[in-house]
C-alpha cells in the first residue's frame, strides 16, 4: 500500500490485474470503458476505498468495489484481495458468457482442407453436373 493511501485509478486497475498492463489500463479509462461511482473518469483520479468501479473489457461487464487500495501488482490470488465483485455483476457475466456459447453454436468444423472422404463426395457431385 502507498504510503499516502493514494493511487492512480490506472495503476490500482493493473495492480487488481483486469489489464495486463498500466498503458492498457489508462487507454481503458481514457476510451470511457471504466467508469467510478457512475461517472466516466481520468486515469489520474485516485483510487477510494470503497468506491464502485464499472469496466468493460471485451466482452465482459464488471461492477467491482474497491476493498484495499495499492499500486503493487502481485499474484492473482493477492490481486482477488484489492476487491470485490458483485452479485449482480457475476450473474450478468455468466449469463452473458452462455448466450454467447449458444450463439457460436456446436460441431462446427474449422475451414480448411478437404478429407480424403471429401474429395471424394465433390468429385462425385461435380461429375454429376457435367
Amino acid at each position: 500500500m502507498n504510503e499516502e493511501g493514494r493511487v492512480r485509478l490506472d495503476k490500482w486497475l493493473w495492480a487488481a490485474r483486469f489489464f495486463k498492463t498500466r498503458s492498457q489500463a489508462s487507454q481503458a479509462v481514457s476510451g470511457g470503458n471504466v467508469h467510478v461511482n457512475g461517472e466516466r473518469v481520468k486515469p489520474a483520479r485516485f483510487a477510494a476505498v470503497g468506491d464502485l468501479v464499472r469496466i468493460r473489457k471485451e466482452h465482459d461487464e464488471y461492477l467491482v468495489e474497491i476493498r484495499v487500495v495499492s499500486g503493487q501488482r502481485r499474484g492473482a490470488p493477492e490481486a482477488q484481495l484489492l476487491y470485490e465483485e458483485t452479485a449482480e455483476s457475476r450473474e450478468q457475466r455468466e449469463l452473458a458468457r452462455e448466450t454467447r456459447r449458444l450463439l457460436r453454436g456446436e460441431g462446427v468444423a474449422p475451414p480448411g482442407r478437404p478429407s480424403k472422404r471429401d474429395r471424394r463426395l465433390i468429385k462425385r457431385f461435380t461429375r454429376k453436373d457435367e
